[in-house]
């Protein structure tokens, strides 16, 4: 099991990236959130298995259509295995 915090920075607001991650973090059997943060970046905090969180990493490098990914800053964590499923975290 592996936890990460990621910091992605570009234009990913306004073109979907939290609702096609959350689609994306299920599909790959990912559990954790997504949230948007008020200087324009997406923040998210993802746990799954190593392969899952890699190729969940990856798609974070590139978002949906419409986005453009300048930068994705990750913080490996300890897992704690708290998440039951994959959210939408709305406020700060």
């Amino acid at each position: 099991m592996r936890r990460v915090h990621l910091y992605i920075s570009g234009r990913v607001q306004g073109v979907c990236f939290r609702a096609e991650t959350r689609y994306t973090a299920e599909e790959m059997g990912v559990k954790g959130w997504v949230r948007n943060l008020p200087d324009g970046r997406v923040e998210v905090v993802a746990e799954g298995e190593d392969h899952a969180i890699d190729k969940f990493i990856k798609y974070c490098h590139k978002g949906p259509p419409g986005a453009y990914v300048k930068n994705v800053e990750i913080i490996e964590e300890a897992p704690r295995g708290e998440f039951e499923e994959f959210y939408i975290k709305y406020g700060y």
